[in-house]
């Protein structure tokens, strides 16, 4: 059952209070006559009968002096009577009130403000529509990029090495920096393990990670887990990276760089 609010029970108890002592003064009607007329005219003694019972008993006494002696005595008897009786259950004390748990008054109807039920206020978005926002913001610097790019390589040449010659290999012969994790992980496990075992069990990680961390929050402090997981996979290739470029000598044996030197090229 659904509990009243506080300012409700109070109002009620105020209302209770107030109709007490107007139903006090209703005693004496209730021990006069039937024929009395100070209940009937509903102007004296406070009492609270209704309106529609005084002039059901009034007309019933009209009708009871008009009929003959014989046939009107009891319809002029059970209207006074019926008034009488509803003076005394008021004069008696307050009407009973249906009460629930706890002793809680409940309320048949009331009107509640619509604010305190639902809110009408839009609170505002922080987003916006992906075309022309985003998109037009999106073209615009890749335009910027190719012109750049086009601009900076007519005047600087690319850092590319000499031909290759089958009669002369380079000692160690590197791969391209973003391939040297590769061929680090190549020096320490089965071909088989490192060019595809590994690889892909990281990225069968990286692909379940959104549907194992479901939180919506766009705080990085917030998604510890989604940062924990990308930082270790980023610091795992970086570290086979630095390793590969500036720790392997010819051979691709380990070396320190500020003793023998750094042997990578761009």
């Amino acid at each position: 059952m659904t509990e009243i609010p506080e300012h409700l029970r109070k109002r009620a108890e105020e209302a209770r209070k107030k109709a007490e002592p107007a139903a006090t003064p209703a005693e004496p009607a209730a021990a006069a006559p039937s024929g009395a007329s100070a209940p009937a005219d509903g102007g004296g003694g406070g009492s609270k009968i209704p309106a529609h019972l005084l002039e059901r008993s009034r007309s019933a006494r009209q009708r009871g002096g008009d009929e003959p002696a014989g046939g009107g005595g009891t319809a002029t008897a059970v209207a006074p009577a019926a008034a009488a009786n509803v003076a005394a259950a008021t004069a008696s004390g307050p009407l009973p009130t249906m009460t629930g748990p706890a002793g809680h008054t409940q309320r048949l109807l009331t009107v509640v403000k619509s604010g305190s039920i639902q809110d009408i206020k839009t609170s505002p978005l922080d987003k916006v529509h992906t075309w022309p926002h985003l998109i037009i913001v999106e073209f615009g610097a890749a335009l910027f990029c190719t012109a750049f790019l086009t601009f900076f390589s007519v005047f600087v040449n690319a850092p590319l090495l000499s031909l290759a010659d089958v009669n002369r290999t380079p000692n160690p012969s590197k791969a391209p920096w973003y391939f040297l994790g590769l061929q680090e992980l190549l020096t320490m496990f089965h071909p088989m393990v490192a060019g595809v075992t590994i690889p892909g069990m990281g990225l069968f990680v990286l692909m379940l990670a959104p549907y194992i961390d479901k939180n919506p929050d766009n705080r990085p402090e917030a998604r510890k887990f989604a940062v924990s997981v990308f930082t270790v996979f980023l610091m795992f290739w970086a570290v086979l990276v630095i390793i590969g470029s500036f720790f392997r000598g010819p051979g691709f044996n380990f070396v320190f760089p500020w003793q023998s030197g750094i042997f990578f090229d761009l």
